[in-house]
């Protein structure tokens, strides 16, 4: 999609290039403003959040706004060029041409090359009392305030900040569409007879004397900006109202659950609400803010009659929260790149912290389809980790794994789910009571089969594991964790995808919020 997205914008681009560069009714304004002309225009083209969730939906909005950002610095560049040739041809610091085309006589000022049309007009006072130069203003530092907003130390220190500040989109589209009306850029008009550009251009005296040489006249194109904004606008306006009316139905609880690591589980009920596995909602709080949501990944199968949230408190929203659960708004569900899970024979499930979240639902629903003997089922084998630095964390999720131990010894299938626990940071007193019951047949943290692994995985070994067990399978290797952990495990699916067809592949899939 980014391929398709980015080749329409360069096409687009370098349509407008030649049509600006090599159109006859271009001619003279070429004149006046020499190559600036020729890159003033900006691609807008999908510019806008598809209402389909991507995979790589959150890679796909950067790319446009990194896009969007460039376009515009070069944009802005050509547009300042323009102002101050414009000005200097006025003031006859060019050719003679230049200076006729700038001093043509147009009593209803409408037919200009030059919008400068007077000595007192200097290009400050044009670009602050246009509408192109306002409109131009406004957009830029509304642009300028989204994207410093959007640096991940304001998102994840000051959420609300980013919050609202994404929001002067609107003021952004609706000002681009504005921004066209002013016409700032013109081109000749149709003559009758066809004016002779090779002739007239080098015979300023006889323009208007000549029936060939008629006095040039000029109009401005007319805006377009808004046939490239309206179809996105509509679509998010459609979903705006489509999710206001999923807001305002009823939230009831099932069940509310503090943890002793500060982890507060929800159960919610809410009518006609379905789900699929390792999808997320919004939540909304209007007793913290009317206007804040924040996703979370849902912990519950979709063959339970109840959706669940486990949120961690990490920040001021999700502190206040836990002290008020009275009010809160859903909205979802959003599809996620975990759905695909099932669509593999083998799938590597990694969690890093309360990233574990999306495999919970996963692995409820596995044990769901394992009791009603789902044929659809295709997965048959699942390795399953999960990073933490503290104890407490493990405990909301050990009570999942101890069930599904037992449900697969009960069904001989013991083999389907491999599951390796990671702590990463842990002190003396721990190591000590680790040692004393190191014969201990559970885990001392857990209360599992499966004892914890201490520090961090060995992915070499763990990939090399999985290759050997699956030698011929697709494996789909899943992560919601932190970018660093990503670009390892990107890494790693790459390293061990062996170059026969018949033998085992990596496709790797990660959790964007």
């Amino acid at each position: 999609l980014q391929v398709v997205w980015m080749a329409i914008n360069i096409f687009i681009f370098v349509w407008f290039y030649f049509l600006y560069d090599l159109g006859d009714r271009f001619f003279y304004t070429r004149h006046l403003l020499g190559v600036s002309l020729t890159i003033i225009f900006r691609p807008w083209c999908c510019g806008r959040t598809m209402r389909k969730q991507l995979d790589k939906n959150i890679s796909f909005h950067k790319l446009v706004a990194y896009m969007i950002g460039l376009m515009t610095a070069v944009h802005i560049i050509a547009h300042l060029l323009n102002v101050e040739w414009y000005y200097n041809s006025w003031h006859g610091e060019y050719d003679a041409l230049s200076m006729a085309l700038s001093r043509l006589n147009d009593s209803g000022n409408t037919t200009y090359l030059n919008p400068i049309r007077s000595t007192t007009t200097t290009p400050n006072l044009l670009v602050f009392t246009t509408i192109a130069g306002i409109t131009g203003v406004i957009i830029t530092l509304a642009l300028i305030l989204m994207i410093t907003s959007s640096m991940e130390v304001i998102r994840r220190s000051y959420f609300e900040v980013f919050w609202f500040t994404h929001h002067l989109f609107i003021v952004f589209f609706a000002g681009l569409v504005i921004h066209g009306a002013g016409r700032i850029v013109r081109s000749q008009t149709n003559a009758n007879p066809p004016y002779n550009i090779t002739f007239c251009k080098d015979h300023i005296e006889d323009w208007g004397k000549k029936k060939m040489c008629p006095v040039p006249q000029f109009a401005g194109g007319f805006p377009q900006t808004w046939m490239w904004v309206i179809g996105p606008m509509v679509l998010y306006v459609c979903e705006r109202l489509l999710r206001f009316i999923r807001y305002i139905q009823a939230v009831k609880y099932r069940k509310v659950m503090i943890r002793p690591s500060k982890v507060l589980e929800l159960q919610l009920v809410k009518n006609g609400f379905k789900m699929d596995v390792g999808q997320y909602v919004f939540l909304n709080c209007p007793a913290i803010s009317q206007l804040e949501w924040h996703p979370f990944t849902m912990t519950s199968a979709p063959e339970e009659d109840f959706f669940s949230v486990h949120i961690r408190s990490v920040g001021d929203w999700t502190q206040k929260l836990i002290s008020i659960v009275e009010q809160m708004g859903v909205d979802g569900p959003f599809g996620t790149a975990s759905e695909d899970v099932f669509d593999y024979e083998v799938a590597m499930l990694v969690g890093a912290g309360i990233g574990v979240t999306p495999f919970a639902s996963i692995l409820k629903s596995i044990w769901y389809k394992f009791k009603d003997s789902n044929p659809e089922l295709r997965t048959r084998k699942i390795y399953f980790y999960w990073l933490c630095r503290e104890t407490h964390a493990f405990e909301w999720f050990a009570d999942l794994l101890q069930v599904l131990e037992r449900e697969m010894e009960d069904r001989g299938m013991g083999d389907f789910l491999t599951y390796k626990l990671y702590l990463t940071g842990w002190d003396q007193s721990h190591a000590t009571h680790v040692m004393v019951h190191a014969d201990a047949d559970t885990d001392v943290v857990t209360g599992l089969k499966q004892k914890t692994n201490y520090g961090r995985p060995n992915w070499d070994k763990e990939f090399e594991q999985v290759c050997q067990e699956n030698p011929t399978s697709v494996v789909g290797t899943f992560l919601c964790g932190p970018v660093v952990l990503a670009t390892v495990l990107s890494k790693k699916c790459v390293k061990y995808t062996d170059v026969d067809p018949r033998k085992t592949k990596f496709y790797f899939n990660k959790e964007n919020f």
